[in-house]
């Protein structure tokens, strides 16, 4: 049962990140930025730090809520690799200054925004 909750919360993951994109192309043209991967990672940081909080001690149907959130549906949203192939094409690229912005923009605000959804999840539990 905890293989297919994780599975089908990675799917639903999976499916808003392909959405997230959808949107990205269409409203963040990324010319200098990969805002739609930046984007998935950021919220997925966010929304981790709270679900850590919020789902603590909550099951579904006898799986630990945080498994199927965390490790599925937010496993499935955010990007490592995404992000990871866009920095090494960059520095391959001799854009270092594009990498490293974008190398440092994500680590601090993806810090950022787990710490910010951690303190959500306190403030509201």
């Amino acid at each position: 049962m905890t293989l297919l909750l994780v599975a089908l919360g990675g799917a639903v993951g999976t499916s808003l990140r392909y959405g997230l994109a959808l949107l990205g192309e269409r409203w963040l043209p990324e010319a200098w930025f990969p805002w739609g991967t930046f984007a998935a990672n950021v919220l997925g940081s966010f929304l981790l730090g709270w679900v850590f909080v919020a789902a603590e001690g909550r099951t579904l149907a006898d799986v630990d809520l945080r498994l199927v959130l965390g490790t599925g549906v937010m496993g499935g949203f955010t990007t490592y690799s995404s992000y990871n192939l866009e920095l090494i094409r960059m520095l391959a690229d001799g854009e270092t200054m594009r990498g490293a912005t974008y190398l440092l923009a994500t680590i601090l605000v993806c810090l950022a925004a787990g710490f910010a959804g951690l303190a959500l999840g306190r403030l509201l539990r």
